[in-house]
């Protein structure tokens, strides 16, 4: 290809793509705001222009492969892919209503759409979460095919099955697989919680976030490790993206991290860590909670407040644990290093500081690469990006507890951002620029109240909502606000992407779970197991958890386990919480993040940290290993979550004890692990502090006072203290020597 021809190439492809995915982008966001709010269509024809817009970004943005991303001809057949999802989209439209009335005789032309559409879906997820998912995807379709299903051994447990065709409408021409329950929920609860993110992030609350982690750790033990600590815990409970949240503040983090002594390998680990427990945090929890909501079954119906409380506790443990691991292993490396200088180091070329901290050296003179902190000054606490970040998050929690719908409450909670950045002078934009959004705001509002359907808009609140959407399109008109609707739009599009792809290929693994009996199978093999031995059946659980969570978000993770092996909680006879059953399956498949050998959180963190990709995830393994614990914990101590053995209100001296004996393990493990506790631990020590850790986490009954106080939790505390102890001394025998 000539020079001018490639240029020429590069040029249509960057409109067609940039151009292109802006547009469905735009249209996708707005779509969603208002067809959540105002349900105006029916299902198929709703979740099939979902998933369509999704499959488009994805042959717009993801090439067939990134070493092929210049490669004209293969560009040519992405967009053909495009254009062929949007057929597929058409036809279902115009279709969509006498599907439904055929009783599953499907005409070939609907089974030959069907055909492309599946191919379509698998593709799309294949390039973007990897392989996992639509090979998944395609050995249900084959487990479910009547020439294979009638044949199978008794262990993959056999069934009459079904032909191709049957499969192609169940998958992809009824609502009960691509279209159904998964589609559904990222739909309603999880894609407008991505726009909510996207936003607070172009306002500039990433920044901020990581401004008030570096003020409360900056000059400590390991800082920058503790900074990703919490500011991966805060951004990752509204992103719910691992790979997203590790990819944004991992590349002010892991550089920091590496500059005080952290190996690349452990600063990768740690990113990955912290980036993955954001899922677990509460109010949001990555929309995890809404889709709780949705999915458990129970009589009355789980609340919001329910699920909140309840992941309190162990979310707090989780990062607990992570915390103290970085201080042990940060003061493991200063001992090692005393003689030197404190040095942040510089961060990554290209990426924005946006506090500053003076590190000092032992002299207490800054050293020369703490003179980029030292020269600027530091975020103050109280900002406007602050008032939108903890604004917004109040008063999504107010929204939902006053009863509002998760969409209503996440919508409102997206005016209040908007609002409060019409004030905020850290956007850089002139008066005149936002008391023009203030007064077209207030017109477009005046417009839909007045002038909207009456059965669209009935108040005023749903003339806001129609408001709002208006806004996101004629905001793009300003050359003011134009860069921060396309920071939105970029952050929503990358977020939302995968969600969509992969719930729309888990659809196919759900829609044929009922028609192959595998999910009343596999409860009614696991559930005498575990009727027998609770430990042996949870066990058994995390490993299917685990195994089929590889690779994915964890909201589609949870989707995906929550309908194969949720049944088997259902019995009574294991005696579990419902809610709390659901949390163990959540941890489970928000651990596959940072479980080798499909690690993705530590994947992205690794290139960012220039680090071995499979010893970054054995790092971040290690640092979230208490994250394999705690599921366990509160399933045998469901005062962990704040109920009863039963479900009910909590026995709080039972709660008390739980979390005194949990954080007891938790420190005894992270002490262990780091080798480090007041000073350098030598083998027995560690010894004695895994078997503290391992009997303070033990979830035994062998009361000493009643079922409060545990034999194993005195066993563990006596341990952990008489090292504590016997270390502390040594450390004030040391320094009265020196």
């Amino acid at each position: 290809m000539t020079g001018n021809a490639a240029l020429h190439c590069c040029t249509w492809d960057y409109w067609l793509s940039h151009y292109g995915s802006l547009c469905v982008a735009v249209a996708l966001t707005v779509f969603v705001l208002l067809e959540a709010n105002f349900s105006q269509l029916p299902q198929l024809k709703q979740m099939s222009l979902f998933v369509t817009a999704g499959l488009v970004l994805c042959f717009l943005q993801v090439p067939l492969h990134p070493r092929w991303r210049q490669v004209a001809w293969l560009r040519v057949v992405d967009y053909g892919l495009a254009v062929l999802s949007l057929a597929c989209c058409g036809y279902l439209l115009q279709v969509g209503s006498e599907l439904g009335q055929r009783a599953a005789l499907y005409t070939t032309t609907d089974q030959v759409v069907g055909a492309v559409g599946l191919g379509l879906i698998l593709e799309a997820a294949r390039r973007t979460v990897g392989w996992s998912l639509p090979i998944l995807a395609l050995l249900f379709m084959v487990y479910s095919y009547e020439g294979i299903a009638r044949g199978l051994p008794d262990f993959l447990f056999p069934h009459r099955g079904q032909d191709w065709g049957s499969i192609i409408g169940q998958t992809y021409l009824r609502t009960e697989g691509v279209f159904g329950t998964a589609a559904n929920v990222m739909f309603r609860y999880v894609f407008l919680f991505v726009v909510f993110g996207s936003l607070l992030q172009a306002s500039g609350a990433t920044g901020y976030v990581i401004g008030l982690a570096v003020r409360l750790f900056g000059n400590r033990a390991g800082g920058p490790a503790k900074v990703a600590v919490l500011s991966s815990g805060l951004m990752g409970s509204l992103s719910g993206s691992a790979v997203a949240n590790a990819a944004t503040t991992g590349a002010f983090t892991i550089p920091l991290m590496k500059s005080i002594g952290f190996k690349p390998h452990e600063a990768a680990g740690v990113e990955a860590a912290a980036s993955s427990g954001g899922a677990l945090v509460p109010p949001v929890m990555g929309a995890g909670a809404y889709m709780m909501m949705e999915i458990i079954s129970r009589e009355p119906a789980v609340t919001y407040l329910e699920i909140m409380q309840a992941a309190l506790i162990p979310a707090i443990l989780y990062y607990l644990s992570i915390f103290l691991l970085v201080h042990f292993s940060a003061k493991r490396i200063d001992a090692r290093r005393s003689e030197e200088p404190a040095d942040w180091g510089s961060p990554a070329a290209g990426t924005r500081v946006p506090v500053a901290v003076a590190g000092e050296s032992t002299s207490g003179e800054s050293s020369p690469a703490s003179e980029p902190f030292a020269s600027q000054s530091p975020t103050p606490i109280f900002s406007w990006a602050g008032v939108a970040f903890f604004g917004s998050l109040l008063g999504l929690m107010g929204f939902l507890l006053a009863g509002f719908s998760p969409f209503r409450a996440v919508t409102y909670a997206t005016a209040i951002v908007m609002f409060i950045g019409l004030f905020n002078p850290q956007l850089g934009l002139a008066w005149s620029a936002r008391l023009g959004a203030m007064i077209a705001w207030a017109a477009l509002w005046g417009a839909s109240l007045l002038l909207a359907p009456a059965n669209l808009v009935a108040s005023p609140a749903d003339a806001l909502i129609l408001s709002i959407a208006a806004l996101l399109v004629v905001g793009l008109l300003s050359d003011a606000w134009r860069p921060l609707l396309l920071s939105l739009y970029r952050g929503t599009a990358e977020g939302g992407l995968p969600l969509i792809v992969a719930a729309a290929s888990v659809g196919v693994i759900v829609g044929l779970v009922s028609r192959t009996g595998i999910g009343t199978a596999v409860p009614q093999a696991i559930i005498p197991l575990a009727a027998g031995n609770l430990f042996l059946g949870l066990t058994a659980i995390m490993v299917c958890s685990l195994v089929l969570g590889m690779g994915l978000p964890s909201a589609v993770s949870y989707l995906l386990l929550a309908t194969i092996i949720g049944p088997v909680f259902a019995d009574p006879q294991l005696g579990v919480p419902i809610l709390a059953a659901h949390l163990f399956i959540f941890y489970f498949g928000m651990m596959a993040m940072v479980t080798p050998p499909v690690a993705l959180a530590a994947y992205a963190t690794a290139s960012i940290a220039k680090a071995s990709v499979f010893w970054s995830g054995v790092a971040a393994f290690r640092y979230s290993l208490v994250g394999f614990t705690l599921p366990f914990m509160f399933v045998y101590r469901p005062a962990l979550c704040l109920m009863g053995d039963g479900g009910g209100p909590p026995v709080w001296s039972d709660v008390v004890v739980a979390v005194v004996a949990a954080v007891m393990g938790v420190t005894a493990l992270s002490a262990a692990m780091a080798g480090f506790l007041f000073s350098y631990l030598t083998l027995v020590p560690r010894v004695l502090l895994f078997l503290a850790a391992s009997c303070a986490l033990f979830p035994d009954r062998f009361g000493i006072f009643g079922p409060q106080l545990q034999l194993f939790d005195v066993i563990g505390g006596l341990l952990l203290g008489g090292v504590a102890v016997w270390n502390w001394r040594s450390t004030r025998r040391s320094d009265a020597a020196d």
